[in-house]
């Protein structure tokens, strides 16, 4: 039976990488199979999923001998921490790894959304009605970025931004005021009710808890500038959908990207289809080859440093970027 096992896709270097090191069986589609998965975690003494193997403790009673789960990404909202350290099983995130990844994808979404929807015209140029007026474009010089949270991704965000002349303010009462990280931001928020008042581009930065769930409601959308843009690479929740898409019905919301979604995958012909000026992407922010890269090699160092008696390594210093 193997030592080590990967519910879903890693890059192959990663994989041949903790190969080396024990017997390993890598299936990307062990997550959509739990009898298949739970016949192998008896003897499983690594695990290493991504965000959709759900590592709670019906899981952890089939894996008696499991010391360390790796995680192909940053969020942990899938693996229960608590049930872990109770057990005394590590948690690897792939910390770092795709910072930088998150924030292009953002500013990306960013460019598009405050282009007002130009760049998905390529169907109507392509049938010559020239949609030329159709456009409520905006420089994004000059306007304000509101980042709820502020840890490293969010940080690399606000470089980007100010670099494109965007003025930068930032929330996060787990930030102290006198974190040097503040000078990233041109204006601190004590509160979401301030961040908000004053932001055109609204960007989530926050994990899913008790506390960040729908924290972007009916409420808070009304509070934002008219023809405000909100961005979600953090988590799904967060937002809460039905009222982003009446905001957006509405006109009151000029424009939305979710990369993260409530439900996923999204049902066909969820409340998310045909909704004017709603970019949505799979969850795929902090993907790219080269991203994966990055986290599949850290995790699966990381893994085998565990399960050999070691200490796993700092994930900035391995990002290779």
């Amino acid at each position: 039976m193997p030592a080590v096992v990967i519910t879903e896709f890693m890059d192959r270097e990663g994989v041949d990488l903790i190969a080396a090191r024990f017997d390993t069986v890598y299936d990307p589609d062990l997550v959509d199979r739990p009898q298949a998965l739970d016949a192998l975690l008896a003897d499983c003494r690594g695990l290493i999923v991504r965000n959709r193997t759900q590592v709670r403790p019906p899981l952890l009673a089939k894996a008696p001998h499991l010391k360390t789960v790796g995680r192909l990404g940053v969020g942990l909202d899938n693996i229960d921490l608590g049930a872990c350290a109770g057990a005394g099983i590590s948690v690897l995130p792939a910390t770092g790894t795709n910072d930088e990844t998150v924030a292009e994808f953002v500013m990306g979404a960013l460019l598009s959304l405050t282009r007002g929807g130009a760049f998905q015209a390529t169907a109507d140029v392509a049938a010559g009605t020239w949609p030329r007026t159709r456009f409520k474009a905006r420089d994004a010089k000059g306007l304000r970025l509101g980042l709820i949270g502020f840890g490293a991704i969010a940080r690399q965000v606000a470089r980007r931004a100010r670099a494109f002349g965007i003025a930068v303010a930032a929330y996060d009462p787990f930030v102290s005021e006198g974190d040097p990280a503040w000078a990233l931001a041109d204006r601190r928020c004590a509160d979401v009710g301030t961040l908000l008042d004053g932001a055109d581009i609204l960007s989530i930065h926050v994990p899913l808890t008790d506390a960040t769930r729908h924290l972007v409601d009916a409420a808070a959308l009304a509070r934002l500038p008219a023809g405000a843009v909100l961005i979600n690479t953090a988590r799904g929740g967060i937002v809460d959908e039905h009222a982003m898409v009446a905001a957006l019905k509405s006109g009151a919301l000029g424009g939305a990207m979710l990369d993260v979604m409530e439900a996923e995958p999204v049902a066909a012909g969820s409340h998310l289809a045909g909704v004017p000026n709603l970019l949505l992407s799979p969850h795929i922010a902090g993907i790219t080859k080269d991203a994966v890269l990055r986290a599949s090699l850290l995790v699966a160092d990381n893994v085998a440093r565990v399960l050999e008696g070691g200490t796993p390594t700092v994930a900035d210093a391995a990002r290779g970027r």
